[in-house]
Parts: C-alpha cells; structure tokens; sequence
C-alpha cells in the first residue's frame, strides 16, 4: 500500500507561482511512474502532467506546457509540480497518482491522494 499525501496548494494571484509537493509514506513509490491531475468544480478529473520512476520521460497537458515542471526526488519519495504563471483557469483540486501504466487515464492508477486546493484569482 502507497500512502500519497500532497502539499502546497493555496490561494494565488494571476501571474504568481506555486509548488505542488506529493509525499509517499509506506510502501515507497518504486517503480511506479506519478501522475498529476486536476479537478473544478462540475468538471471530470483531467491530466495535467506525470513523470517516470526513472525520470526517463515526462509528459504534459498542452494546457500548462511551458509553465508547469515535474519532477521527482526519489530519495524523498517526493514528487513536485511547479507551477508558474498561474491563471484562474488553474484553479482546481490538484490529485497526485502512482502509476504502472500509460498515466494520462486515471483508470490506470493504483493510489492516489487526498487532494490540495489550487485557487488563481484574477
């Protein structure tokens, strides 16, 4: 069992930054690629940006291509997701996920957190 807890979300104005922090107690993320998702309010949970265990590959959403970064620090059991120019649009419940498979459906997923809240204000 994976115990993913993230951090880090908060209240920001358009323009700013945050950085998203996904901690792993437990069973440790070995092997498993993590994930990045989003969910607003009456909206379906959507990708935003995963990252392999051997940080080999990443991937993106088109919609924060260039202004979000993963990463990871294995040692840490910690996944980060910085993210610069924050628009309202951003504005969401911000899911970290362990993966073992393709990571942008969330039907692949085996564990996820409990969820931090992202506000952008205009």
């Amino acid at each position: 069992q994976v115990h993913l807890v993230e951090s880090g979300g908060g209240l920001v104005q358009a323009g700013g930054s945050l950085r998203l922090s996904c901690a792993a107690s437990g069973r440790t993320f070995s092997g498993y690629a993590v994930g990045w998702f989003r969910q607003a309010p009456g909206a379906v949970r959507e990708f935003v940006a995963a990252i392999s265990w051997n940080i080999d590959w990443t991937n993106y959403a088109d919609s924060v291509k260039g202004r979000f970064t993963i990463s990871r620090d294995n040692a840490k059991n910690t996944v980060y997701l910085q993210m610069n120019s924050l628009k309202p649009e951003d504005t969401a419940v911000y899911y970290c996920g362990a993966v073992l498979g393709p990571p942008r459906a969330t039907t692949n997923y085996a564990y996820w957190g409990q969820g931090t809240q992202v506000t952008v204000s205009s």
